[in-house]
């Protein structure tokens, strides 16, 4: 009986652990094409942008690697929202001190809760405050209403960007919730065999 307590409580902790970890982080991620743009540029560079927020803190972290511009070096990059696939709107979130270059990488933290972290117009849309505007952020990227894009002199409205999608969970993150499912399966099986002996 004393084991199958201990194997419950082990199997319920696993499971808090995995369900914990996956609702405290969330994995947004896109590959940046010119032919995303609209209307299409026709450009071949490309790149590639993961988004991590974690629910907890409040915080963004931001990487993206971008290679072959050519309208120039980059002039600006953001998170566009929130608008359906295939069509545009204006700029939510811009990446402060992103390389000036045709081919780099970006990696930047940004924290939700600072009203700094918005465009003016997307702070006013979303009721003037930093906690309307990470609302309506984290609402955008979870309906795929969300874009990256990078911008240059030659490609104003932007050369190359792609809509941001939730990423599948890693399988480390799966074994965690499979293993405490299966623990506290087992605990309960031995509980009621126990019951049923008495």
């Amino acid at each position: 009986m004393f084991r199958s307590l201990i194997a419950a409580v082990a199997g319920a902790a696993l499971l808090a652990g995995a369900s914990a970890a996956q609702s405290a982080t969330l994995i947004y991620t896109t590959s940046l094409s010119g032919s995303s743009e609209v209307p299409p540029t026709g450009s071949p560079a490309t790149g590639t942008t993961l988004v991590t927020i974690n629910d907890v803190t409040n915080t963004m972290f931001v990487q993206e690697t971008f290679s072959g511009l050519i309208g120039g070096s980059a002039s600006a990059a953001h998170i566009h929202c929130c608008t359906p696939v295939g069509t545009n709107t204006g700029v939510a979130v811009p990446f402060t001190g992103f390389p000036a270059a045709t081919s780099g990488t970006y990696n930047n933290a940004f924290d939700l809760t600072s009203s700094a972290i918005y465009s003016s117009a997307f702070l006013a849309a979303s009721g003037g405050t930093a906690a309307g505007a990470e609302a309506a952020l984290l609402t955008g990227l979870a309906n795929n209403q969300a874009y990256s894009n990078i911008h240059d002199a030659t490609f104003p409205g932007g050369e190359i960007r792609g809509f941001l999608s939730l990423a599948v969970p890693e399988p480390g993150s799966w074994a965690l919730m499979i293993i405490g499912s299966a623990l506290a399966g087992a605990a309960l099986r031995r509980r009621r065999w126990a019951l049923a002996e008495d």
